[in-house]
């Protein structure tokens, strides 16, 4: 059996910590059994590894999470990367093509599809394999997991099962999306099960239904084509067409961290980052990453959030809204996790003469490089506050350390690794200061100094 985790949204039902630059599966708000803080896709990754299906398992995600997944999990985690974001069935589609023609994967193999964030218990994996050997003795289109409901909820899905009785799964009737109390009242003395986003496949079957629709299954092939898949959800474009469809009942601890609410149930501290509490205010939290203290008094049942991309102050059980409020906010973002380390805006300014001005402060990680690339529309002004590495300049190398400034013209190739880890201010002064304006000529510092080494030959050789 393999497993694809599907990695994508925004989560900004937890604004303002996440957002599209940093999406709610990367929050660093959990903790392990050491009281390390983890993220919910450090947590869910752990736990596959534990039941030894790392090595079969893939993420699907956008361009934009793959360096967050790469600093979390690791390099050598296999990911498969949208071109566009298009939603659920495309994402599903070209994993399962990246299965079929990159790894090789016959059409008989059963693939499990998980959210990449659920907070759970070890054995809800150890089910999750169990859906193959269902699949498998139903002859079932597609397998769903379903949680045995603890309470009447409207916010999840539920599945609902025919009459039918099986030893080891359910027929499944119909879907239900979000009833109210009183419906999910009903649908439960129908034995019906909350959807949890897992379900499984034969291979084949997805592999047929492209085929069937003209569009290709190689990979190099899908990823051209990619924009004539139909931008929809793979319950729409799959699971609602299927003639046989078959569930799992689960009954252990699940649960979707996906509002403050939630969230802040499973945190084992009350104040994370500077923050103080007063006595006797009950069952509220500060979350808090800026650098100054937040101070919370009288409030009982209240969520503080602060991040340098805003500050959410609500009572819990009005959290579940702020992603209405909050759709219209698209500023830039104001801090990113990226595979060689981070950064955070300090300030920006746009004049009215139409000159802007960005200053950012980089963590760069010892040992790791940004993209060897150029602008034609700024400007920079790096000066080094900590650390030391080699700074490349046109296909020139140089050493650099605490203390140095160095000018970056319009149009100069540049880059920089850290030998040390190094820390830097970095002053953007433009016409338009976009992420369109960088031009990457490579990731890789082996080919950057190998380019250099070139150079330096045909001017001295």
């Amino acid at each position: 059996m393999r497993l694809v985790l599907l990695s994508g949204g925004s989560g900004k039902r937890l604004w303002p910590l996440s957002s599209d630059a940093r999406s709610k599966q990367f929050l660093k708000v959990l903790s392990d059994e050491d009281g390390n803080k983890v993220s919910m896709v450090q947590r869910v990754w752990k736990q596959i590894e534990e039941i030894g299906m790392a090595e079969n398992s893939i993420i699907a995600t956008s361009s934009s999470q793959v360096d967050m997944i790469k600093t979390q999990l690791g390099q050598d985690v296999h990911v498969v990367t949208e071109p566009e974001r298009r939603d659920t069935f495309p994402a599903i589609a070209l994993a399962a093509v990246y299965l079929y023609s990159v790894q090789k994967c016959g059409v008989d193999e059963v693939v499990g599809m998980l959210p990449v964030d659920p907070y759970v218990e070890n054995r809800f994996f150890d089910r999750v394999q169990d859906l193959e050997a269902a699949l498998l003795a139903s002859g079932a289109d597609l397998a769903l997991m379903g949680v045995k409901p603890t309470y009447p909820s409207a916010k999840y899905g539920y599945i609902i099962p025919d009459n039918q009785t099986h030893n080891s799964y359910l027929t499944v009737d119909y879907f239900k999306e979000k009833p109210t109390e009183l419906q999910a009242e009903q649908l439960i003395e129908q034995n019906a099960l909350w959807n949890c986003g897992v379900f499984a496949f034969k291979l084949g079957y997805i592999i047929d239904l492209l085929k069937e629709r003209g569009m290709p299954v190689e990979y190099s092939q899908l990823l051209r084509n990619y924009h004539r898949l139909p931008k929809k959800s793979f319950d729409y474009e799959v699971v609602e067409r299927a003639n046989h469809i078959i569930s799992l009942p689960y009954d252990g601890y699940w649960k979707d961290l996906g509002t403050w609410n939630t969230l802040t149930e499973e945190m084992a501290v009350q104040v994370t980052g500077k923050g103080v509490i007063g006595k006797g205010v009950k069952n509220s939290h500060i979350v808090n990453e800026l650098g100054i203290p937040i101070t919370l008094l009288g409030l009982d049942n209240v969520v503080v959030a602060a991040s340098p991309d805003g500050i959410l102050v609500t009572d819990k059980d009005a959290s579940t809204k702020v992603k209405e409020y909050v759709e219209g906010f698209n500023a830039r973002p104001m801090y990113e996790e990226r595979r060689w380390g981070w950064y955070r805006v300090l300030e920006y300014t746009r004049y009215a003469e139409g000159n802007e001005v960005l200053i950012k402060r980089l963590g760069i990680n010892a040992g790791k490089n940004l993209s060897y690339q150029m602008h034609y529309k700024r400007s920079e002004v790096w000066t080094i506050v900590k650390g030391e590495g080699i700074f490349v300049f046109n296909d020139q190398l140089s050493h650099v350390r605490t203390g140095d400034v160095i000018h970056i013209p319009l149009g100069a190739k540049h880059t920089l690794k850290a030998t040390t880890h190094m820390e830097i201010i970095e002053v953007q002064t433009g016409s338009e200061l976009i992420e369109e304006d960088i031009y990457r000529t490579s990731h890789e510092w082996d080919e950057i100094e190998a380019l250099c080494k070139v150079k330096l030959t045909a001017r001295f050789g």
